[in-house]
């Protein structure tokens, strides 16, 4: 919940009832950072589908054009020369059994995970520990891979993850504030058409039903929907 002097400002900086344009909401973003720290923007986005239907789970992951502006550590499950592949991309942590050991241990000190799917049955022992982290590697965003290399490369330069929750409901985040108005857009623009490209063939209806954009110590923006696709 918002509270203070400063958040009911800001609030007021954000016409009631109006739907901006993806230009004019990452303009009104960037003008309305107020914290001490680079604050992370993140956008919200609604999506017509159920995800409690098998075929209507969105989730993947896109490399933004301008990443995420933060260090990722990237953890990989691999062995003899995948392993050395991941090393030599700058993975931070490598390892087959004993790393899973370690993270049976509690060590949680990276923020991604790739595995060789050879390294997937071991990483399914610690499943009930990635997953409620959102740590799990998937297919479907590409973090089970031989191609190790490319995807610690891609995961350390800004990777974004989206996954539709229950409700329908896709968060993720696209950058810095400082990144300034035009990268931030494009970013965004990244991840609207990459959600767009993986539209359920079963969903009905209107698909991309809602979006907003917001800081971490600031306000939502609503995007107007019909411009955002006209951008792209």
């Amino acid at each position: 919940m918002f509270k203070g002097k400063r958040i009911k400002n800001l609030k007021e900086k954000v016409e009631a009832g109006k739907f901006y344009t993806l230009e004019e909401a990452c303009k009104l973003t960037t003008e309305l950072a107020s914290a001490k720290f680079d604050e992370t923007v993140e956008v919200t986005v609604a999506l017509g589908v159920d995800p409690r239907k098998a075929d209507q789970n969105v989730r993947g992951s896109i490399s933004l054009p301008h990443g995420l502006g933060k260090e990722v550590r990237v953890a990989v499950f691999a062995k003899a020369e995948k392993a050395e592949e991941a090393k030599n991309a700058g993975a931070d942590v490598v390892g087959s059994d004993d790393l899973v050991e370690q993270i049976k241990g509690g060590f949680l000190e990276f923020d991604k995970v790739v595995a060789t799917p050879d390294m997937m049955i071991q990483v399914g022992k610690i499943g009930k520990i990635l997953g409620p982290k959102g740590l799990m590697p998937s297919p479907k965003e590409g973090t089970v891979t031989f191609d190790v290399a490319a995807m610690v490369d891609s995961l350390k330069k800004g990777r974004a993850s989206y996954r539709a929750d229950k409700g329908g409901i896709v968060h993720t985040a696209v950058g810095k504030v400082s990144f300034g108005s035009e990268k931030i857009q494009d970013n965004i623009k990244a991840l609207i058409d990459a959600l767009n490209k993986a539209k359920p063939a079963t969903s009905k209806g209107v698909y991309l039903k809602s979006a907003y954009i917001s800081l971490t110590m600031g306000p939502s923006v609503p995007l107007d929907v019909s411009s955002i696709k006209a951008s792209l």
